[in-house]
């Protein structure tokens, strides 16, 4: 029997191998590294298959599709969002995604995302923030503490040079926790009793909290000028984080408008709300911040080609680091006609 081809076998990142690979590169420069990889395809934007995820509803948490592809490179991932979850020890959200050749179709890369995803939308949130946030920006109020805040924290810390972090959750243990993870990590970090006090002196404000309903997070007296508001936590409908006169009142970017209006912060606004889509800011085709005491939102609700990047970087990264196991995933009989050959064969 001849052996499998090489096609036949797929490099698989386990959790514990994604692991090591960020503690090989460390969390902030692979931070810095995904920012770049993905600000780089933000700049090939017209290039990709683009829809809105494939979303699967219910009334406890959501279960979506996310596919692109370059013309050259096919990925999607799977993701849910099920914020009861973590009454029962669970993670909110988990995630997993693959590459595949587009010429073949045979899968290149399978990978856990729960991390990963925590990653890329970290990246991109501070990606985003170098293009509109204030100039000279220091100070950032994260506005829930769970298990995406300390990415957050870090990645603004890298790629945007935030040095202080002041922390408020409805959960006092989350800021705890969030503030114990960030210790020792080149930030001032300060736990806040109320949203009103994390938000004093800050010039980004990231509200990333989980709940699935229309919850108002900021008011619009909370917000005042020449601020850079990051609002994750919006990512489905019916789940939002801001009061709408708070985007009557900002310059709104957006990732991708068909799926930003039905799961973000937008989706309170009329159809023709005027959004502007940020690979156009970082082509040069549109204004970003355009006044120091502008209000800037970025309505984040994370979009198929951020972990088209996430998982091309880590594709990359195998060939000098390993850190992966091969699947034997793919059938691959000696004769493509006989599948059926191959399967008794095997008896």
């Amino acid at each position: 029997m001849i052996a499998p081809s090489k096609q036949a076998f797929v490099p698989f990142v386990s959790v514990a191998n994604m692991m090591r690979l960020v503690h090989a590169i460390g969390v902030e420069q692979v931070m810095v590294d995904l920012a770049a990889e993905i600000e780089a395809d933000f700049r090939r934007w017209p290039l990709f298959d683009k829809t809105p995820r494939v979303a699967s509803h219910s009334e406890i948490g959501v279960i979506e599709l996310m596919p692109t592809s370059d013309g050259e490179t096919y990925g999607f991932k799977y993701v849910n969002g099920h914020p009861s979850n973590m009454k029962r020890g669970l993670q909110t959200v988990t995630a997993f995604g693959l590459l595949a050749d587009v010429s073949t179709g045979y899968p290149l890369l399978l990978s856990e995302m729960t991390i990963l995803t925590a990653l890329r939308t970290a990246a991109t949130s501070a990606m985003a923030a170098k293009w509109l946030a204030p100039k000279g920006a220091t100070t950032m109020a994260l506005i829930g503490n769970g298990a995406q805040a300390e990415f957050q924290a870090l990645a603004f810390k890298a790629v945007c040079g935030i040095s202080e972090v002041r922390l408020y959750d409805i959960d006092a243990k989350a800021t705890r926790k969030c503030a114990a993870n960030l210790a020792g990590r080149g930030l001032t970090v300060v736990a806040c009793a109320t949203p009103e006090e994390a938000i004093l002196g800050a010039q980004i404000i990231t509200t990333v909290t989980a709940d699935k309903q229309n919850a108002t997070i900021l008011t619009d007296n909370m917000v005042g000028a020449g601020v850079h508001i990051n609002a994750v936590g919006g990512d489905c409908p019916g789940k939002t984080e801001l009061h709408k006169d708070i985007l009557s009142r900002a310059g709104v970017f957006v990732e991708y408008p068909p799926q930003t209006r039905v799961e973000g912060e937008i989706q309170q606004m009329p159809e023709d709300f005027p959004v502007t889509e940020l690979w156009q800011v970082i082509n040069g085709q549109a204004p970003g911040r355009t006044d120091a005491r502008a209000i800037t939102l970025f309505d984040s609700v994370g979009f198929a080609i951020e972990d088209f990047s996430a998982l091309r970087y880590v594709h990359g990264k195998l060939k000098s680091l390993g850190l992966c196991d091969q699947l034997d995933m793919i059938a691959d009989p000696d004769d493509p006609r006989d599948l059926f050959g191959m399967l008794m064969r095997a008896a």
